[in-house]
């Protein structure tokens, strides 16, 4: 009796890590799906939200009107540096 005893739990045990490896499977399946089908998602919210040609457009002009207004930037500091270099005696005097 001892040995049908333990032959029934042998049994029992592979049995249940038999359903276990079933449910975790169907587990993994499931979620592969899902995971698919978020990646279409997401797919699709890609190709919808594509970069508008008119909206690129005002970019580029935002951009070059960025460039000129550095440029006026440091023509004004240039400006500025200049009487300093030409008389530097000038902003002792008025320090003092």
């Amino acid at each position: 009796m001892a040995g049908e005893s333990v032959s029934f739990r042998i049994t029992r045990t592979t049995e249940d890590l038999a359903q276990t490896v079933a449910a975790l499977s169907q587990r993994l399946v499931k979620l592969e799906q899902r995971l698919n089908a978020m990646e279409l998602q997401l797919d699709q919210v890609s190709i919808v939200e594509a970069p508008d040609p008119e909206e690129l457009t005002r970019l580029d002009h935002v951009e070059t009107l960025l460039a000129d207004c550095r440029s006026l930037l440091e023509d004004s500091v240039e400006v500025e540096e200049a009487p300093a270099l030409v008389n530097p005696h000038v902003d002792e005097s008025m320090a003092a």
